[in-house]
């Protein structure tokens, strides 16, 4: 398995398709990892700044609202 640290620089835009899947645009750093030791699982890390952390939750929390409205209601 490779790994990655991701540093994301600036979040740009989110969507979401009709198979559920929901896209991210960002602009990112992205190198490759070796494990240093035997202790290490791999594993990616992504970092991001406070602000680009709050700029991704309110944006997948606009595309889950989305996502909800297209739900079929269910009927107890």
């Amino acid at each position: 398995m490779k790994t990655y640290n991701i540093e994301i620089q600036r979040v740009k835009s989110m969507r979401h398709d009709q198979h559920g899947l929901v896209h991210a645009r960002v602009d990112a750093l992205v190198q490759t990892v070796v494990p240093r030791g035997e202790d290490d699982e791999p594993s990616s890390v992504i970092s991001l700044t406070e602000a680009n952390a709050r700029v991704l939750l309110s944006l997948i929390k606009a595309q889950l609202l989305e996502l909800d409205k297209r739900k079929a209601r269910s009927r107890f």
